[in-house]
């Protein structure tokens, strides 16, 4: 953000950063009182006004609010990543990944959109790419035995359409979450990290044939090892923005299999 002077000797009112940034003189007050986001000056009126520096820490904040951050996981963001052009360039790069995201959605939504209008037959698997579990057919069954496997795919294969769909989106808002918190700069320690974890562990546990869900399982050594897993195979690491955010997600997920499992 460039710097820029406003009406009032060189900073803002906050009624003005609160129309210009789209949010509300109460929410600026509010991070004022919790000590997120301090005004540059208080006015002898009591209005708060706010400079250049105040504008770029809350551009920072209303984004990581878009990333889906409670208020307390920005405040450690902030604290961490003093670095503003670190910080933003971060952002930027989840952004970008975001963007091919959406393009690949909405790809599919527009050939789904097509295909009504000339009367075509919709393809579920054009409406639903990216997910085929038997791709790991070979791996599991070296990994935890045929047992495993079978018993996971009688259970896929036994769901309706609905439920392989809602299953699906639960699989890809929980990486998005993973992602995002990744991108923000969480601590892999943190809360939201050991929530995220927990997530993650009442998934593999909801599924049929795996450690996690079977009576006197190794749950603890499952989790660590697929979480190593996430960041040794490219194809699991793509599920979490890369390396990078894979790395985040093997991190939190061995601190929570060490305090809980």
């Amino acid at each position: 953000m460039q710097e820029s002077a406003g009406p009032d000797g060189g900073d803002w009112p906050i009624q003005d950063v609160a129309r210009i940034a789209g949010t509300t003189s109460r929410t600026l007050r509010h991070y004022h009182r919790i000590g997120l986001l301090d005004p540059s000056r208080v006015g002898h009126n009591g209005y708060r006004y706010y400079d250049a520096a105040a504008l770029l820490k809350l551009q920072r904040i209303l984004m990581l609010r878009e990333l889906g951050l409670g208020l307390p996981a920005i405040a450690e963001v902030l604290q961490r990543q003093a670095d503003p052009v670190a910080a933003l360039s971060r952002h930027l790069d989840w952004l970008g990944r975001e963007q091919q995201r959406l393009a690949l959605q909405a790809g599919s939504v527009r050939q789904t959109i097509e295909t009504l209008k000339t009367g075509g037959q919709l393809m579920a698997e054009d409406m639903f790419q990216g997910f085929d579990h038997t791709n790991y057919k070979d791996e599991v069954e070296e990994r935890w035995g045929k047992e495993a496997y079978a018993a996971s795919d009688s259970w896929w294969r036994g769901l309706a359409s609905v439920e392989q769909r809602d299953w699906k989106s639960l699989a890809e808002a929980l990486a998005r979450d993973w992602t995002a918190a990744a991108g923000a700069g969480l601590s892999e320690e943190g809360p939201e990290a050991l929530e995220l974890a927990a997530r993650q562990v009442a998934w593999l546990k909801s599924i049929p044939g795996t450690p996690a869900a079977q009576e006197g399982g190794d749950i603890r050594g499952y989790v660590t090892g697929l979480a190593d897993m996430y960041v040794q195979d490219p194809r699991f690491a793509a599920n979490y923005g890369g390396e990078d955010g894979a790395r985040f997600v093997r991190s939190a997920l061995h601190h929570y299999a060490e305090k809980y499992l």
